[in-house]
C-alpha cells in the first residue's frame, strides 16, 4: 500500500469503498441510459423524414437544439441540486427525461420534434455536473479520481451499445401496427424511467443519512470531505466575464469546441451513412455502428496509459487531432464501407483528443482559474454540439451531401492543431490534481 493510502484513515476508507459498491453501479447505469437516450435519435432520421417530414436541415436542428436547453438550464440545475440534495434531484431529471423520451414516439410534425428535442436537454441539463457535485459532497478530492473514473466508464461503454439495443429495438415495426421509431422511443423512455425510480431507492443524498456506515465512517468521512470544501472555498473567485477574455480559456475553448464538432457530427450521422452501405437490417446498422466507437474506447485507454507520465501531452493531442481531420475527409472518398472505416478513424482520433485534452488543459491553467475556467471551456466549446449537426443537415438538403460538413470538420481539426500550438505548458506534472483531473474529463464525455 503506497503512503498516501497509509496516510487515510482507516474507517475513512471503509466508508470510501461502501460508497463506491453501492452508490456507483445505479450512477453508472444511469449515465448509459442517459447516453443512450440523447443520441438514440441518429438512428431513425430517414423514418422521420418518411413518417413526419423532418428533412436533414430540420433533423440537424432538432438534433442540436439539445444542446441549447442543456446550456441554459444547467447551472440552475446543479443550484436546486445542492438545494434539494441528490436523491430528489437526480431521480427527477432521470424520470422526466424518460418521460420526454416517451412522448417523442408521438412525434407527428417537425415543430413537435424540435419542441420536444429542446425539452429533453431542459429535462437532462445538470446530470453530468450534478453527479460531479454528488462525488465532492461524499467524496474526499483523494478519493473522488477513482470515482470519476469508474463513471466514465459509463460514458464509453454507453457509445457502444446504443447502436445494438436501438437497432433491436428498431426490429418490432409493425408489432400491434406501430412503426419501430415509435417503438424504440417508448421503450427506452419507459426504461429510463423504471431506472429513475429504482435510483430514488438507492441514492442516498448525505453522509449522515446512510444507513450502511457506521457512525465512525460517517464522522470520518464528513470530516474530510469538510477539510476539502474549506480548501476549496478559500479559492478566489473570478467572473465569467473576466474569464471569457483569459487568452488560454479563449484558446482551450477553441480546440475543444472543434473536438465537439467533430464528437457530435459522428455521434448523430453515423446511422445514416452506415445504411447508406444497403441491404442491412436495423439491428445489423446500430451493430456496424458501435465498430467505430469498440475502436475509439480501446485506443483511448490505450494512449491515456501511454501518455499518463508524459510531461507535455500537447504532440499528443496535435497528433490525434490530425488523425480526426484526416479521418472526416477520407470519409468523402469511396464507398459507404470506405467512409465507415475512415469515420472510425475519425472516432478514434477524438476520443484520444478528449482523453488528452482536459489534463493538459487543467495543467495549462492557473491554479486560481482552473475550476471555472475549465467549466466555461466544456460550457461554450460543448455548443458545438449544436452546431455540427445543424451544419450537417442545412449543407446535405442544399447540396445532397454530406461532404461539405466533412470537409468542414475537417478544418476545424488542422485549426485546432494550431492552436495546441498557443496552449501553454507547464511543469507541474501530469499527475498534479488526479482527482479534479478525471471529474473533468468526464463531464466532457457526456455534457
Amino acid at each position: 500500500m503506497s503512503d498516501a493510502a497509509t496516510a487515510i484513515p482507516e474507517a475513512e476508507q471503509r466508508a470510501v469503498g461502501k460508497f463506491l459498491r453501492r452508490m456507483l453501479p445505479i450512477l453508472v447505469l444511469m449515465l448509459l441510459v442517459n447516453q443512450m437516450d440523447r443520441t438514440n435519435v441518429g438512428f431513425v432520421q430517414n423514418e422521420l423524414r418518411a413518417d413526419v417530414g423532418v428533412s436533414a436541415t430540420a433533423y440537424g436542428l432538432g438534433a442540436g437544439l439539445f444542446f441549447i436547453g442543456y446550456a441554459l438550464f444547467e447551472v440552475p440545475s446543479n443550484m436546486l441540486l445542492e438545494r434539494l440534495g441528490a436523491r430528489v434531484w437526480l431521480t427527477r431529471i432521470m424520470i422526466t427525461w424518460g418521460a420526454v423520451i416517451v412522448a417523442m414516439c408521438f412525434i407527428h410534425n417537425v415543430w413537435m420534434f424540435y419542441s420536444l428535442r429542446f425539452l429533453l436537454g431542459v429535462a437532462e441539463a445538470g446530470f453530468f455536473p450534478g453527479v460531479l457535485l454528488y462525488f465532492t459532497q461524499w467524496l474526499p478530492d483523494s478519493s473522488r479520481g477513482r470515482a470519476s473514473a469508474i463513471f466514465l466508464g459509463g460514458s464509453a461503454t454507453a457509445y457502444i451499445v446504443t447502436g445494438p439495443i436501438t437497432g433491436a429495438l428498431l426490429e418490432l415495426h409493425g408489432a400491434g401496427g406501430v412503426a419501430g421509431w415509435r417503438w424504440m422511443f417508448a421503450l427506452e423512455g419507459a426504461f429510463s424511467i423504471l431506472v429513475g425510480f429504482i435510483a430514488g431507492f438507492f441514492l442516498v443524498s448525505r453522509i449522515q443519512d446512510a444507513k450502511w456506515l457506521t457512525q465512525e465512517e460517517k464522522d470520518a468521512l464528513s470530516e474530510a470531505v469538510a477539510r476539502d470544501k474549506e480548501a476549496r472555498d478559500r479559492a478566489p473567485s473570478v467572473s465569467r466575464l473576466k474569464l471569457i477574455f483569459h487568452p488560454q480559456v479563449a484558446v482551450l475553448t477553441a480546440v475543444f469546441f472543434a473536438m465537439a464538432l467533430t464528437g457530435y457530427a459522428i455521434t448523430f450521422w453515423l446511422p445514416s451513412l452506415v445504411e447508406e452501405i444497403g441491404g442491412l437490417s436495423p439491428f445489423q446498422i446500430g451493430l456496424l455502428s458501435a465498430i467505430p466507437w469498440i475502436c475509439a474506447v480501446i485506443a483511448m485507454y490505450t494512449m491515456a496509459h501511454f501518455t499518463d507520465r508524459a510531461r507535455d501531452r500537447r504532440p499528443y493531442l496535435a497528433i490525434a487531432l490530425v488523425l480526426s481531420a484526416i479521418g472526416t475527409f477520407l470519409a468523402t472518398l469511396g464507398s459507404p464501407w470506405f467512409g465507415l472505416a475512415a469515420l472510425t478513424l475519425a472516432a478514434v482520433g477524438g476520443k484520444c483528443a478528449a482523453t488528452l485534452f482536459w489534463p493538459m488543459a487543467q495543467s495549462g491553467l492557473d491554479l486560481k482559474i482552473a475550476a471555472p475556467g475549465l467549466a466555461l471551456v466544456n460550457s461554450i466549446g460543448n455548443l458545438g454540439g449544436f452546431v455540427s449537426p445543424t451544419l450537417f443537415g442545412y449543407l446535405k438538403d442544399t447540396t445532397g451531401s454530406t461532404n461539405g460538413g466533412l470537409y468542414t470538420l475537417s478544418a476545424a481539426s488542422i485549426l485546432a492543431v494550431l492552436g495546441v500550438a498557443f496552449v501553454r505548458h507547464t511543469n507541474r506534472g501530469p499527475r498534479a490534481g488526479a482527482g479534479d483531473r478525471a471529474g473533468v474529463t468526464g463531464k466532457t464525455a457526456v455534457s
